[in-house]
């Protein structure tokens, strides 16, 4: 192929698109490269939108400037990296055979046929607007684009109550933009969990404490029936449990890949309804790529076809979609489903597999729960993290992870990507050479003690309960003793309503009082004095001993706070 007249077209001009582009260009500087987008702005950073609604800066176009300011629109592209930009112009039907694509300019309405040597369809994706009554009311809006950014903050600016619909990552983010702005927000999820697709039920249900905590109205299980409205607007929204009056609507169910103009054109669709692409990202046209929010991904563990649309990912695609145009043989490996979200005062991330997942795939998944300080306790600023790991009983290896708290969750989570991706034991990671002093970490990282607290667990040495198996025995009735070995200042302040008190440092002279043939599930703060305890215990011929997980800090359920009532603290077992 001449590369003097090789023609390059792509379809998309947000993130998947622009980065092959940019690169291509490099890579190489004579072909031809035109990028057709639809709407009016390109290459903005649409996961920054919702901090645009919160105020956290004013201008809406610092989502297309670069580093240094600069905004990045048509001419812009024109002039430093030497590519054309369409935008509002529509792509509109591709003729394989004659290898041209129909594009509508959508301010005149004139159309013609741009020649390809090769194309790329970076058409992103849509979001999902359900068909109930009342949808179309004045007020009701996703949020994807900057415009749609716009619409939204001349709402926030006046609202008084909003409702947002879905417990996603946008649905947080934008809870808490408005919470900041001083609106009432009643968050309204379909499913008994926020991030149902990301975090387990116990690791969400930290969350849920934070929203109520935080001021957001938490109505789980609940699916929109009807919106309601006066003159146009909305007024109400009527779900299957109540009626939440509203000024403004965030509609954030989730999003669809946009894969008309590739299924019109007799491209494969995958299984996740998405473009199937092969590891190099080629559509099944050879002369066809797809990159970004509108193609399928493969999961790096289970092998799998997977849907999830990330920025990031858009990104990493467009590099490989580009070497690839530029004859450099680059692959795709897959994804883990990594992700990372800041709700309130909590930093919440996962990645890899959950417990659930794993067994529907045939492992024999074990977890566990540790809470630790994210840097020295002595050390000014300390924050508690909570991880949770998931490896496989019998290979050992990682399989997942998910780590909450208001303390440094973004390092934890990427190392454990590291771990993933490189198919790392769980015993590689209790010996892995990570970077210690008392502003960063503990002599032995939070990443050290939930390996090894796995470790135990996997190798008889510590049975356990997660805090969701442990309320669930609660709530059935079920005869145990609830040992709260923390001390009896610590009770003071914060305990579990229905636990008993009994000090670590008292336990081995009061082993009488204890009761032989009925279960004992000790805790503390963090659970390592529970695990202490269950090893007390158990030297001393205790045998329906396992101690619980996450302590305190994991526990997401009712906390009770000030002196017990109508009692003075006590280590005594009642």
């Amino acid at each position: 192929m001449d590369n003097a007249k090789r023609r390059i077209v792509i379809v998309g001009g947000v993130a998947a698109g622009m980065k092959v582009a940019s690169r291509a260009r490099r890579l190489d500087a004579e072909a031809s490269i035109t990028v057709v987008e639809r709407g009016e702005k390109v290459s903005y950073g649409a996961c920054a939108l919702p901090y645009y609604l919160e105020g956290l800066f004013d201008d809406l176009d610092e989502v297309m400037q670069t580093p240094t300011g600069v905004v990045r629109d048509a001419g812009f592209f024109a002039k430093v990296k030497g590519f054309e930009v369409l935008c509002r112009t529509e792509a509109m039907s591709i003729d394989r055979q004659q290898k041209l694509l129909r594009i509508r300019d959508l301010t005149s309405g004139t159309e013609k046929d741009l020649g390809y040597d090769q194309l790329v369809l970076a058409t992103g994706n849509r979001p999902v607007m359900p068909p109930v009554p009342g949808i179309d009311l004045d007020g009701v809006h996703p949020l994807k684009s900057p415009e749609d950014a716009e619409k939204l903050m001349a709402l926030a600016q006046k609202a008084r109550r909003a409702v947002i619909v879905g417990g996603g990552l946008i649905g947080l983010e934008v809870a808490e933009a408005l919470v900041h702005r001083g609106v009432e927000v009643n968050l309204v999820e379909m499913k008994d969990q926020v991030l149902a697709s990301a975090l387990d039920f116990g690791m969400a249900s930290l969350v849920h404490r934070e929203l109520r905590k935080s001021g957001v109205n938490l109505c789980l299980a609940e699916a929109v029936q009807r919106l309601e409205g006066e003159a146009g607007r909305i007024r109400r929204v009527v779900t299957s449990e109540g009626s939440y009056e509203a000024d403004m609507v965030l509609m954030a169910i989730g999003v669809r890949p946009e894969v008309g103009l590739a299924r019109e054109a007799g491209l494969e669709i995958g299984p996740t309804g998405a473009i199937a692409v092969d590891e190099h990202l080629c559509t099944s046209d050879q002369l066809i790529y797809a990159a970004g929010d509108c193609v399928e991904s493969v999961d790096l563990l289970s092998g799998k076809k997977v849907y999830v649309p990330l920025g990031s990912t858009a990104n990493k695609q467009g590099r490989v979609v580009a070497d690839n145009l530029c004859g450099k043989k680059e692959r795709f490996p897959g994804i883990l489903g990594s992700l990372i979200v800041k709700v309130f005062d909590l930093n919440v991330a996962r990645t890899g597999l959950s417990e659930e997942d794993a067994r529907l795939l045939g492992a024999e998944p074990v977890s566990m729960l540790v809470p630790s300080p994210d840097r020295a306790h002595i050390y000014p600023g300390a924050k508690p993290v909570v991880i949770k790991l998931v490896a496989d009983a019998v290979s050992r290896k990682l399989l997942g992870a998910q780590v909450i708290g208001p303390g440094a969750v973004d390092k934890r989570i990427d190392t454990l990507v590291a771990a993933l991706t490189l198919g790392a034991t769980v015993d590689q990671l209790a010996n892995l050479d990570l970077a210690y002093a008392p502003p960063f970490s503990s002599a032995m990282d939070p990443l050290h003690q939930a390996a090894n607290a796995l470790r135990n667990k996997m190798d008889g040495i510590a049975a356990s309960l997660d805090p969701v198996t442990v309320e669930e025995m609660r709530q059935a009735g079920e005869d145990f003793i609830f040992l709260d070995v923390r001390s009896p200042a610590e009770h003071g302040e914060v305990r579990i309503p229905g636990a008993r008190l009994l000090p670590l440092g008292a336990l081995r002279e009061r082993l009488e009082e204890l009761p032989r043939n009925t279960p004992i599930v000790p805790f503390c703060k963090l659970s390592l004095r529970g695990y202490e305890a269950l090893r007390i215990l158990k030297a001393a011929g205790f045998e329906q001993v396992r101690y619980m997980e996450g302590g305190i800090l994991g526990w997401p359920f009712k906390l009770e706070t000030g002196a017990p009532a109508g009692q003075e603290c006590s280590s005594k077992v009642a």
